[in-house]
């Protein structure tokens, strides 16, 4: 019999995948995508949010544990489990070199307006080369690996896993099995379902964009909700970041974020500012102005900038709409001039001097002015004039399955002997709420690791308890 089965093809069952193979289990990894759409949403990422003590080959200065878990705990309102938190943290500490071995590389720090030099370090060829890297891999190892195999459901023995069962009715047998199929965020209905109905009588979901694959529908994740595994989450909580309006509906990845929000303002289609867009610096802010933008009218925002701007930011894949004054760009817009002009003055007049700098928490701010602009407020009075519409762009959901230390999935406040959980569908427990640059990756490698290291231990206890 097989030992263990790794459902998913991501980051986090690759991880999975690799621990279980060289801990000497024999290992199969289902993959509902065909073979060229293989990798889930870990094919879009770029980087690894990794803690460090000092500096070390791809990361410049220090980012030690303390200061991870406070940027964690800002972003996620304290919304999160402390001690996998830290777990997650202090595993991204020493994963680099296990996954060079698997063939994945690093680039050069960057530097400039991204600030994360010092808290991320970035794929070489992006998350598509960490996959193929890790698929390359698995396949030297002796990984069996079946694309178009989507798992709707898992057989089970009270706690215990039995078999898996796929989309065409094959019933999948092993000793142990990992579970990181990903999140729902591709399930038009689920998220109308979670989402409901606004005040305005808006559908909010319906003008949602999905950045990764097609393929999270969510399906086994409903499946084991509905076969009694503890759930944690709040299903309308997601990576959910602001993207270029223009966006394809799935697949768009990186490259439609638009980047430029703190270096100018962001109204609605009333041409209203609503949030702080100087808040903070922008890798700790970019994934809460997706849910900014969907509790909007309409689901759209636009972000203005002027010409000072240009060269700051990492530009997006779409040129944005241009004029050489605000009252044309409203109209080139669609938005009511006189209300936008308004806007876009009385935030001129509120700016006080200050000593611009993107890279620190500048003293540019406004005053007099609701919401105000606390860091990187300088006028818009620099034409051409820029402006980008936003839709919100779900990465992944947090609604997921509640977990321990070992990444076992839970009954009843139980832990399951043989079923195991990583990546989108677990992340819930670490992100209740909010997103930081890099830390999706982070709590995959570290649970997909554990999780393909304990189901290979518990594979090896099956094993033993069926020849006694």
């Amino acid at each position: 019999m097989l030992d263990v089965l790794v459902i998913g093809g991501g980051n986090a069952a690759l991880c999975a995948a690799l621990m279980a193979s060289e801990a000497g289990a024999s290992v199969m990894l289902l993959e509902a995508a065909p073979r060229e759409w293989r990798g889930g949403n870990s094919q879009h990422t770029r980087n690894l949010r990794c803690m460090h003590d000092a500096p070390q080959d791809v990361l410049v200065d220090a980012y030690p544990e303390e200061e991870y878990w406070q940027d964690l705990l800002k972003v996620t309102g304290g919304i999160t489990n402390e001690a996998l938190a830290r777990l997650t943290i202090r595993a991204s500490s020493n994963c680099r070199d296990w996954m060079r071995k698997h063939g994945v590389h690093f680039q050069p720090p960057l530097s400039g307006a991204l600030h994360v030099a010092r808290t991320n370090a970035f794929f070489m060829g992006g998350g598509k080369a960490l996959v193929n890297a890790y698929f390359r891999s698995a396949e030297k190892l002796g990984v069996q690996i079946r694309y178009d195999t989507p798992v709707v459901s898992v057989e089970l023995d009270g706690d215990r896993f039995v078999a898996a069962c796929t989309v065409s009715g094959e019933r999948i047998e092993a000793r142990s099995c990992v579970l990181a199929a990903g999140g729902f965020e591709s399930n038009r209905d689920w998220l109308r379902e979670a989402w409901g109905q606004n005040g305005r009588g808006e559908w909010p979901s319906d003008n949602f964009l999905i950045r990764g694959t097609r393929f999270n529908q969510g399906v086994l994740l409903k499946s084991m909700m509905e076969a009694g595994a503890d759930s944690i989450g709040d299903p309308t909580q997601a990576h959910m970041v602001a993207i270029d309006a223009r966006a394809p509906l799935y697949d768009g990845g990186i490259c439609t974020r638009i980047d430029c929000v703190s270096l100018g303002v962001v109204v609605n289609r009333e041409a209203q500012r609503f949030y702080d867009e100087g808040e903070d610096f922008w890798p700790k802010r970019y994934a809460i102005w997706g849910r900014l933008v969907a509790q909007q009218p309409g689901q759209i925002g636009y972000s203005i900038i002027d010409q000072k701007a240009i060269g700051r930011f990492m530009p997006p894949v779409f040129a944005g709409v241009t004029a050489n004054t605000l009252a044309e760009l409203a109209s080139r817009l669609g938005l009511p001039e006189r209300a936008f002009v308004h806007t876009v003055e009385a935030y001129n007049a509120a700016c006080r001097p200050g000593s611009f700098d993107h890279t620190a928490l500048d003293d540019c701010r406004t005053e007099g002015l609701t919401p105000a602009k606390t860091h990187w407020a300088r006028p818009i009075d620099t034409p051409p004039y820029y402006g980008y519409a936003l839709k919100p762009g779900v990465t992944f959901t947090y609604l997921g399955l509640k977990v321990n230390d070992k990444s076992a999935v839970h009954f009843g406040g139980r832990p399951s002997p043989n079923l195991f959980v990583a990546g989108e569908m677990m992340a819930g427990n670490v992100l209740g709420q909010g997103y930081t640059a890099g830390v999706g990756m982070s709590i995959g490698t570290a649970f997909g690791r554990i999780a393909g290291t304990q189901a290979a231990l518990a594979a090896r206890k099956e094993f033993e308890h069926a020849a006694v």
